[in-house]
């Protein structure tokens, strides 16, 4: 009996079942210990690989997706080989009656996982035979549970283009879609889009903490880019609330409502190791507005209130540059 391989393969499936479990189940736990680090490790060598071209990253989210599987599998399988490599009488050849090869247990584990055997070797009667229909049990898991978080994250990623674009739809900038709401008096114009973002990511912040692997699915435009769109709808409700004067805002409970949905979702940054900018990013531009017949409050109280938000805007910044992105007031990915 060699206890060292027993333990460290008990190690191994105790380690990757509970990132699985975590990764997969726990909405409000983010990404495993292992998956989590994993993600960000690729994401960044991915963007030092190709700085530059959004395609390159575009294929961040899949290939992190598919690592993260092959890694589940991977760990899976060596664990329980190395379990039945702790008793070289734990499984038989069935054609010479003489214990198996470590190619032997690997190919037994592999069939194990995915099937129930194929009859050339069998386990010895007792714990291995116990330890097989575990080994059985723990690739039925995996198969389950990876179909499930593979179409969950799909649907997701079609949820988060859909809010990208209809907040960029609006206005690529958070002046833009202001004054898209100026009827001549009020913008209450906004009122319904605001609603409608607003429902958009709220689920959004939810999809965000129970997958964390979103962050990593960067959009080949701008337009498409949830980063992107979040620090638009950010700045525009920042004019609103401290640059527009309070009888000329939208609905306020919806102004509020939607401010509270960016600061949930600027909590989800943590599950992907995304820290703030150093500096905030370039102030809302009012004279902008008021070319458009906005009324704006005076540049000194605009000022204050933006002094108060910085650590939320700085918050901002570092999300669309972790997500490849220039500020919305320039357009292109960063160099």
């Amino acid at each position: 009996m060699n206890f060292l391989f027993l333990l460290v393969g008990a190690g191994l499936l105790s380690l990757v079942i509970v990132d699985l479990l975590w990764t997969t189940l726990w909405v409000d736990g983010g990404s495993g210990p292992i998956s989590g680090r994993l993600s960000s490790v690729i994401w960044s060598g991915l963007r030092k690989i190709g700085p530059r071209g959004s395609r390159t990253l575009s294929l961040a989210g899949p290939i992190i997706l598919s690592t993260t599987l092959f890694m589940w599998v991977a760990l899976i399988w060596g664990g329980w080989t190395l379990i039945f490599a702790g008793d070289a009488g734990s499984l038989v050849n069935a054609r010479v009656d003489e214990p198996v090869s470590w190619t032997g247990r690997i190919y037994f584990v592999a069939f194990s996982m995915f099937t129930m055997g194929n009859g050339d070797f069998y386990p010895a009667e007792g714990f291995w035979q116990i330890a097989t229909s575990l080994t059985t049990a723990s690739g039925m898991l995996f198969v389950t549970m990876g179909v499930s978080y593979v179409l969950s994250i799909l649907g997701a990623v079609a949820t988060k283009r859909s809010f990208a674009s209809s907040v960029t739809g609006l206005g690529s900038r958070g002046e833009d879609l202001v004054a898209a709401g100026w009827d001549g008096k009020t913008l209450h114009g906004l009122d319904l889009p605001l609603s409608a973002v607003g429902s958009q990511l709220g689920k959004l912040v939810e999809q965000h903490r129970a997958y964390p692997v979103l962050h990593y699915y960067h959009s080949a435009a701008s337009k498409d880019a949830s980063a992107v769109a979040v620090a638009v709808l950010d700045e525009a409700l920042t004019l609103i609330h401290a640059g527009v004067p309070a009888d000329a805002q939208p609905e306020r409970a919806l102004v509020t409502g939607a401010r509270s949905s960016v600061a949930s979702y600027l909590d989800t940054l943590n599950s992907a190791f995304i820290e703030p900018a150093h500096d905030p990013p370039p102030r809302p531009d009012l004279h902008h507005l008021r070319a458009s017949g906005v009324p704006t409050v005076q540049d000194d109280a605009f000022s204050v209130a933006l002094a108060d938000l910085e650590a939320r805007r700085r918050k901002l910044l570092g999300m669309v540059h972790a997500d490849a992105w220039e500020w919305p007031t320039v357009a292109g990915p960063i160099s």
